[in-house]
């Protein structure tokens, strides 16, 4: 097996009729491509691990990521070409407890804008933000509500005592 940017794929003879195609890693149709993958590999921080390397490249993995967030399923869904999908999980994770997604979508978000990608005009139309049926005018309950006094004027056990003198 031999890397080609971040792919893994088998080695194959060289095709007989000057065909190219058995040479180009195949890579699923919502991967990062290359000039995506030149944008965002500076803003990743470095592996601080050190001794064996990882099967998978941070390529692999991050795609695998973003196939998991983008299809919605199981995280054991996600295809092995990915990697093992407790190694994307752990990467997602472990950047998620960090704030490293954080910081790559806010590097993101400034080289866009610099590059005027960005239009941050924000409209919101009122007649599609409407409030759940039951929002409209019902009691509150909950932590805001006062207490009830511990007893009423009414109550059996204050008026006990008033009942034989009443008679």
């Amino acid at each position: 097996m031999v890397e080609v940017s971040g792919r893994w794929f088998i080695d194959q003879e060289e095709p007989e009729s000057g065909d190219l195609v058995a040479t180009i890693p195949v890579t699923r149709r919502f991967d990062l491509t290359n000039a995506q993958w030149a944008v965002l590999a500076p803003l990743l921080p470095q592996p601080k691990r050190s001794g064996r390397p990882s099967l998978w490249s941070r390529r692999q993995l991050i795609d695998g990521i973003r196939w998991r967030i983008r299809v919605g399923a199981p995280w054991r869904g996600v295809p092995m070409e990915y990697g093992s999908w407790q190694a994307v999980y752990a990467l997602f994770r472990r950047w998620q407890r960090d704030g490293t997604w954080s910081r790559v979508l806010t590097a993101l978000q400034a080289l866009a804008d610099a590059r005027g990608q960005i239009t941050w005009d924000v409209s919101v139309d009122s007649t599609t933000a409407r409030a759940h049926q039951h929002a409209a005018g019902a009691r509150k309950r909950g932590i805001c509500r006062p207490n009830r006094p511990a007893a009423r004027w009414w109550s059996r056990s204050t008026t006990r005592w008033a009942a034989p003198a009443a008679g």
